[in-house]
């Protein structure tokens, strides 16, 4: 009897032991509870934070405001365009944003559609700024709202208070207290309007941190498509597809502590992005702006690159570092390699101030060449016989590349006669066997800043490109010399697209050397060449594109042009004995 109770009771305890086992206690079960709620309330509380800091005026503006920021409102060719300074001087009687009573602030400026970021002065709130942001407008009247801000180093910062000045013709204001739109605080500025002449540059008048010359080339060929992957700089920063990435850097931005990110260096930008406990940083650099990039020291053992921005610049992306000179800087350390880094930004920097004189001097030579191309210009001739004349290039010469050299059936003065001359078909013909359409030629005039004579023509070109429109319209100078003997003969042409992706930044150059071989016989070397304006991805694509496309149309225009001197009576009736 014992015996059984004894085993009844051992069974029970085995059974009992696995099932406490299995279940858990109250005690944990609470614990899983709140250790739930406090990971889906740490979720939302992140998730809800960020989407609100996307949505407000923060340090990180959304990639849509560089965008706008780099597409200056207003025709770019307008006949007056006015230069704003805004002096922001100082602010008194802050909110205090801070445990402590004081606030952090840094201010925001914003015309128009270009915003730029003043630098941040820590625990004050009565802070002394003493800069200057300029801007650039094609019309008045604008407004000029200044925000400002308290810094905080992981949540979004915090408004200070805003104002929004109207600003409806030339003139200054002097420094002038504003009231904010808070509950305290005034911010003092000095405000100076005036209208830059026509043919002064925004760029040499303070304004270059949109880049508008590049911006407004590319705006004025319409939308440009370009079938490639987008890189860090359009997904990250919104830039244009044109710019790609030459160089990036592992590197911490300089604040109340090191923002550790990556640079990110094209053409035209330095570039800064860094996501440290979900605070999104952006900065964008433009070259443009670039005054001064020296070695300094973060710490000891920690060397940096400061790039100071010149005068009137303003910060971009986040606040900057001020400077007792009134220039902002930015400060970048943690480098892997300092000095490689500052020579690759120093070099990015010469080569940007290089590339502007070259577009400088290639739009000067464009413009030359389209007026004296034109018949609407009329020409004055002041003779000069003591002084030897000097005739500018019609086309580059360092671009060519020879494609063809052959015997051809006429005398260089016939090819002339026949093919070139005002009246002659062989161009009407041309074209028309290649389908373009909407042909309009002018006639060949003399030009005082070319030997020979020029014209210009215009028709619409059927494109054989994937990546290109249907047709394009295109424009071609020609230049045309004739030797003294008649029996040399260079026939130079100068084309532009006007419809494909990026056909402002290049042009197709082309020259014919005819020279008189026998009675009724000429050798004809051939050269064409792309030279391109500005640097752009698609360079190497639209280089060879361009000269084998080149390659097929001498072939049909050589052909177009045996067929015309075979139908016309023979040459030596019809030239002069």
């Amino acid at each position: 009897m014992k015996v059984n109770t004894m085993l009844h009771l051992f069974q029970n305890k085995i059974i009992t032991i696995p099932m406490d086992c299995l279940l858990p206690s109250w005690w944990e079960v609470q614990v899983t509870v709140a250790a739930a709620f406090f990971v889906i309330a740490a979720y939302f509380f992140f998730t809800h934070t960020d989407h609100r800091s996307s949505s407000l005026h923060d340090v990180t503006p959304p990639p849509d405001h560089f965008k706008m920021a780099q597409q200056p409102k207003g025709d770019p060719n307008a006949n007056s365009a006015y230069m704003i300074k805004v002096e922001l001087l100082a602010a008194k009687n802050l909110i205090g944003a801070n445990l402590n009573g004081t606030s952090d602030p840094y201010a925001i400026i914003t015309c128009g559609s270009e915003k730029r970021f003043s630098s941040m002065v820590p625990g004050s709130r009565n802070p002394m700024w003493g800069e200057e942001f300029n801007f650039s407008v094609d019309e008045l009247p604008v407004e000029i709202n200044v925000t400002i801000y308290d810094w905080d180093i992981i949540w979004k910062s915090a408004v200070l208070g805003s104002v929004t000045i109207p600003i409806e013709s030339e003139g200054q204001t002097g420094a002038v207290w504003y009231t904010l739109s808070s509950p305290s605080g005034q911010v003092c500025l000095h405000i100076r309007t005036q209208k830059l002449p026509v043919s002064s540059s925004r760029s040499l008048n303070g304004y270059a941190g949109a880049n508008p010359r590049r911006r407004m080339s590319v705006d004025n060929q319409g939308p440009t498509v370009v079938h490639q992957k987008p890189g860090p700089l359009q997904t990250i920063f919104g830039l244009l597809p044109d710019e790609v990435v030459e160089n990036s850097f592992s590197c911490a931005l300089e604040r109340s502590f090191l923002y550790h990110g990556r640079m990110y260096l094209s053409a035209w930008h330095i570039c800064f992005h860094s996501n440290v406990f979900s605070k999104q940083i952006k900065v964008i650099i433009p070259l443009g702006d670039i005054d001064e990039i020296r070695r300094s020291q973060h710490a000891v053992i920690n060397p940096a690159i400061t790039i100071v921005l010149r005068m009137g610049a303003g910060g971009h992306g986040v606040p900057p570092l001020g400077s007792p000179d009134g220039r902002v800087r930015y400060m970048f350390a943690s480098f892997w390699n300092r000095n490689h880094a500052i020579r690759t930004l120093e070099r990015a920097a010469k080569n940007y101030h290089t590339m502007l004189e070259v577009e400088k001097k290639e739009k000067q030579q464009s413009e030359l060449r389209a007026s004296s191309s034109s018949l609407s210009k009329k020409h004055v001739k002041i003779p000069e016989e003591s002084v030897p004349k000097k005739y500018q290039p019609f086309i580059q010469e360092d671009v060519l590349t020879g494609i063809y050299n052959d015997i051809f059936p006429t005398t260089a003065e016939q090819f002339y006669d026949l093919l070139l001359k005002d009246g002659s078909n062989f161009i009407t013909e041309y074209r028309s066997s290649r389908k373009d359409t909407n042909l309009n030629m002018g006639q060949w005039h003399s030009a005082d800043e070319y030997d020979g004579q020029v014209r210009e023509i215009t028709f619409r070109s059927l494109c054989n490109s994937p990546m290109c429109p249907p047709d394009t319209a295109m424009t071609e100078w020609q230049h045309l010399l004739l030797s003294d003997d008649k029996k040399n003969l260079v026939f130079e042409t100068v084309q532009q697209a006007h419809d494909v992706p990026f056909g402002s930044y290049f042009e197709v150059h082309c020259r014919w050397s005819i020279e008189t071989s026998g009675e009724s016989s000429c050798s004809i070397d051939i050269k064409v060449g792309v030279h391109f304006k500005k640097w752009c991805v698609m360079q190497s694509k639209i280089k060879s594109g361009a000269i084998n496309e080149y390659k097929k149309e001498v072939e049909l225009m050589l052909q177009v042009a045996r067929a015309c001197i075979n139908s016309t009576t023979p040459p030596n009736t019809n030239t002069d004995t």
